[in-house]
């Protein structure tokens, strides 16, 4: 969507018993694994598809006003925790499945590929970059898409994701 069909004159509400849960994720690969998995009853998820633009930003604020609880998740590498902490300052949202812990158990199976690139503090998880910089190796989404997708049948079957990392 872009910013000016945002802008429309219009508007949309959502379900405010339970508050919806919206998950956004920086690759559009894991939108598309999630609507074929999912079909017409994928979850809501949004995908910056890349670095948060502003109709990413201005989307997911009005979903926050609407009293959607926002969880983001995107690639474990300099660019993708760079622009996981300017979404997290410009919206309400929350770390998914983005922390120290998280990193470790999918770089453990992530042998061989990309240096995770220049990286900066997270600033939810300091510990995050560092465990970055020892492993030494870049973990893109597409490689916890299973877990991701698996946070997402939660969501579908609770009506809510529980407090994930």
């Amino acid at each position: 969507m872009t910013l000016a069909q945002l802008r429309a004159p219009g508007g949309f509400s959502l379900a405010s018993d339970p508050a919806p849960v919206v998950h956004a994720v920086e690759n559009p690969s894991i939108l598309a694994l999630a609507v074929r998995r999912f079909g017409p009853d994928c979850p809501p998820l949004v995908c910056t598809s890349g670095w948060p633009n502003s109709a990413a930003i201005h989307l997911l604020r009005l979903l926050a006003n609407q009293g959607a609880i926002l969880r983001y998740h995107g690639d474990f590498d300099g660019e993708g925790i760079r622009s996981a902490a300017y979404l997290l300052d410009k919206a309400p949202a929350r770390p998914w499945r983005m922390t120290a812990v998280d990193y470790r158990a999918a770089a453990a199976g992530t042998s061989h590929g990309p240096e995770p690139g220049r990286l900066t503090e997270a600033p939810w998880d300091p510990e995050l970059s560092r465990a970055m910089s020892e492993h030494g190796t870049a973990v893109v989404e597409e490689l916890v898409a299973d877990v991701l997708l698996a946070d997402l049948v939660e969501a579908t079957e609770w009506g809510s994701s529980s407090d994930q990392s």
